[in-house]
């Protein structure tokens, strides 16, 4: 117990001391001792490293987790359960939405399909997000926040422990010198001036002693910071490489995705012509071998049953099947940017064989100059035909249309009868 209490005392006494020490070099009546220059510029080194590493950590952080409230998460979970929860992105959910939407719309709808088209591109985007988080978080978060919570904190811990030693020294230094000052006086308190400065010259013997112990460690630990760099500059390739491969994953998904929707644009509304077609009389409506006439939808329209067939808006007739070329003279060729050569040649009903629709588009690039070729001469790839109802069908105001295998009755109202 006596034990305990003298060195509660001696501590006691030990901060005291550093206390009044600081004071006095606050107040200029104390000198200090002073660090070599380039020790002063590792540990400035070590200030900046751990002041900008650590504004990076944040804003990475932001950048990969822009909600603060997930960032709290997962950091609760990470302490709690070593893990982060496992969350959708908000690509994701507006992907499922998206999809959810155009399900309820109907896949067999140009909204719809394109809803579905986009929401399945979205969720993807939000996976790669998702894998592009995980990735630089192991590659390059974690790192950071490992070198900050382990080796700062001790270069922390001993560049404190250093100034402690320092205070200790430059205390000791200050009563030797009191102790020098006094040679030749009578000490008040009976002990001997001699005896006061030999035990000033030990006390400063063994702070030096300390002090320069202490200093060599921390000066080996400021150093390491450059191994720190090399290591942080490797980590920051890394998450270079990984930001390379989640832009060119997106990229390539939207990419796919305006293949996809340039396509769905061809297969629902074709090409739209550069004149307007003209509404003549009834009797004018040129009419198949098979009866059934030709008619663009004037506004879309929704099938309220499954005997109608839903409309949208510039569908165009054709008695032609769907996906050939007729009926032309024009003869094209067109080179896209990385050298695909294409070409159209115009037949007529009774040519064989017919150019396949499906064979020309083989790449985005060409699509302008197919929507060309066939406002040119006149093609629409969206099928509509119409007939007159029987009067079994019992409905003057409609008429029957088809679409491809589609088929289903169509208000009048919303139909145009074209004549060529």
């Amino acid at each position: 117990m006596d034990f305990n209490v003298k060195k509660l005392v001696r501590d006691a006494g030990t901060a005291l001391s550093r206390v009044v020490q600081l004071t006095e070099e606050k107040l200029g009546t104390s000198e200090k001792t002073e660090l070599d220059a380039h020790f002063e510029n590792l540990a400035e080194r070590s200030d900046v490293t751990k002041t900008w590493t650590e504004k990076i950590l944040r804003n990475t952080e932001a950048v990969l987790t822009p909600n603060p409230g997930n960032r709290v998460e997962d950091f609760l979970f990470e302490k709690i359960e070593k893990k982060r929860p496992n969350r959708l992105s908000n690509l994701e959910y507006l992907g499922l939405d998206m999809i959810e939407a155009g399900n309820e719309f109907g896949p067999g709808t140009a909204y719809g399909i394109a809803l579905i088209k986009v929401g399945q591109c979205e969720q993807r985007l939000g996976q790669t997000e998702r894998e592009f988080i995980g990735s630089a978080g192991h590659c390059y978060v974690q790192p950071l926040r490992k070198f900050l919570e382990g080796e700062m904190k001790i270069i922390l811990k001993e560049r404190s422990l250093l100034e402690s030693k320092r205070l200790d020294l430059d205390a000791c230094k200050n009563r030797l010198r009191k102790a020098r000052s006094m040679q030749g006086q009578q000490s008040k308190d009976g002990v001997s001036p001699e005896i006061l400065l030999e035990e000033a010259e030990k006390e400063v013997r063994v702070a030096q002693s300390e002090f320069d112990r202490q200093a060599e460690i921390t000066k080996l630990l400021l150093e390491g910071i450059s191994s720190s760099h090399a290591s942080h500059l490797r980590c920051l390739h890394e998450f270079v490489e990984t930001q390379v491969r989640f832009y060119a994953q997106c990229h390539n998904a939207m990419q796919d995705l305006q293949r996809d929707m340039a396509s769905l644009s061809l297969a629902t509304t074709g090409a739209a012509p550069y004149q307007t077609l003209s509404l003549q009389s009834p009797d004018s409506v040129d009419v198949t071998k098979n009866g059934h006439q030709r008619a663009r939808v004037l506004y879309d329209y929704d099938a309220k049953d499954a005997t109608e067939l839903s409309l949208m808006a510039d569908e165009v007739t054709q008695p032609h099947p769907l996906g050939f070329l007729y009926s032309w003279e024009l003869k094209s060729t067109w080179t896209n940017e990385r050298g695909l050569f294409l070409s159209w040649f115009g037949t007529n009903e009774s040519a064989t064989p017919p150019v396949k629709l499906d064979e020309c588009i083989t790449h985005k690039f060409a699509l302008p100059f197919l929507v060309e070729c066939t406002q040119r001469c006149g093609y629409y790839l969206q099928v509509i035909i119409v007939r007159e109802l029987s009067e079994a069908d019992g409905a003057e105001d409609y008429l029957i249309g088809e679409r491809g295998n589609q088929k289903g009755k169509v208000p009048k109202a919303f139909l145009e009868l074209l004549t060529y």
